[in-house]
């Protein structure tokens, strides 16, 4: 455990599901920020919002990232702020029912930019 704690980190993903390595590199970045006591705000754009819609365990692993369904539904039992690009979802198709099972909501990209200039670190991916 850190010893540097209660820092807001705001994770950006916007790379898609082909890009296995950077969204589990970006949800286990994300996870473990919030173990290590910090608040974590997690923002999916572009492609980034597909994250959510694996299925299974297996369907997509990073090399030394980790599984993406594991970290989702770990995603699921933390506290991590989640947002997703209105934009973004609902260009690809999705709609509200995208975030069942998620502490999450729709945002405009006002919000990212909100977000970026109260955290302490961004990290994008």
């Amino acid at each position: 455990m850190s010893t540097i704690t209660g820092n807001k980190v705001l994770v950006h993903i916007y790379s898609g599901l082909e890009s296995e390595n950077k969204v589990t590199l970006g949800l286990l970045v994300a996870l473990t920020a919030e173990k290590n006591d910090h608040k974590v705000t997690l923002f999916l754009s572009g492609d980034g919002v597909h994250i959510l819609n694996c299925k299974k365990a297996g369907e997509i692993v990073g090399q030394g990232t980790g599984d993406l369904f594991e970290h989702l539904n770990n995603l699921k039992n933390s506290n991590i702020s989640i947002y997703l690009s209105g934009m973004s979802a609902k260009s690809r198709g999705y709609d509200e029912t995208f975030l069942d099972g998620y502490k999450a909501e729709f945002a405009m990209p006002d919000l990212l930019v909100e977000e970026s200039i109260k955290a302490d670190s961004v990290l994008c991916y």
